[in-house]
């Protein structure tokens, strides 16, 4: 069933649990994830980000998205990932997502205020909710750069006194906040700090806090994420990740003389990334 971001974060919520948002950048993806949601009984975010036009434009995944979450059967909000201007915003709108991201996190802080705030007055009046991210996670959230976990420059710590600022003026539903995660492949542990996490929630009255850059955080780290305040985590690279591996592997076993086709790559690429993303979602579900 389709339904907004708030209500799956009310679940979160209540049950001091994370739900999972997984990229759906292709037909596949969304299958994978829709499958694996359904299977274990949990409600999911599938969402796109504009950097994955380059495979699908939005225009052909968004009405699919929408299409599978009305028929599943669990709770499924259907969400804009960093959109980068009022126009996608309105577009996404324009198709029926329940949820969008306004990312001005790169911004001077006014302007980010202002744009949030105008997209915030957009999503709210279309029945829709809003998440926006202050600080910055670095590197692009494709899954094709390479994060370092700790030593990326690009990265700005989320103020927890500017979160409350941030949080009252513009009205955002959730908020994106950097503490120590990156976008992309980590080299590196990385070291994060959750205490941005539980004096955000303090300063904005328990906003519930995003995750972005989830891909590679150890159970443990995703745990005490979702101890401090985290109800939603965003997951990409190590799914995407795992298909490649998962086909990579499988041409290698082909034996000689056997053809390999097509069909039979997306279908070992499809499984591969539903098991992953069902070990994800146990982990955010606090179940293993």
């Amino acid at each position: 069933m389709l339904v907004t971001l708030k209500e799956v974060l009310k679940v979160a919520e209540e049950k001091e649990i994370a739900i999972g948002a997984f990229n759906a950048p292709n037909l596949e993806s969304l299958q994978a994830v829709m499958a694996a949601a359904e299977e274990m009984d949990l409600p999911v975010i599938i969402q796109f980000a504009p950097v994955h036009e380059v495979h699908n434009p939005l225009a052909l995944m968004g009405p699919l998205m929408v299409d599978f979450a009305k028929k599943a059967k669990v709770p499924v909000c259907v969400h804009l990932d960093h959109g980068d201007s009022i126009d996608r915003v309105k577009f996404a709108l324009s198709m029926g997502f329940t949820s969008v991201m306004y990312d001005g996190s790169t911004l001077p802080y006014e302007e980010n205020v202002a744009n949030t705030k105008l997209a915030a007055e957009l999503a709210h009046a279309q029945g829709a909710d809003i998440e926006a991210e202050l600080g910055s996670m670095g590197k692009t959230e494709s899954g094709e750069g390479v994060g370092s976990g700790e030593d990326d420059e690009t990265k700005i710590y989320t103020d927890p006194v500017q979160a409350k600022d941030f949080v009252a003026r513009t009205g955002v539903d959730a908020l994106a906040c950097s503490f120590g995660t990156t976008h992309g492949i980590y080299l590196k542990k990385p070291r994060l700090d959750f205490s941005v996490v539980e004096n955000v929630r303090k300063e904005t009255n328990g906003i519930p806090v995003v995750m972005h850059g989830g891909s590679g955080v150890s159970k443990e780290d995703f745990h005490s994420a979702i101890k401090a305040g985290v109800r939603k985590i965003n997951y990409f690279t190590y799914m995407d990740r795992a298909a490649g591996i998962a086909v990579q592997k499988w041409a290698a076993e082909l034996k000689e003389g056997v053809p390999p086709f097509y069909t039979s790559v997306t279908a070992v690429a499809k499984e591969a990334m539903k098991e992953n993303v069902k070990e994800a979602m146990r982990t955010f579900a606090r179940q293993d």
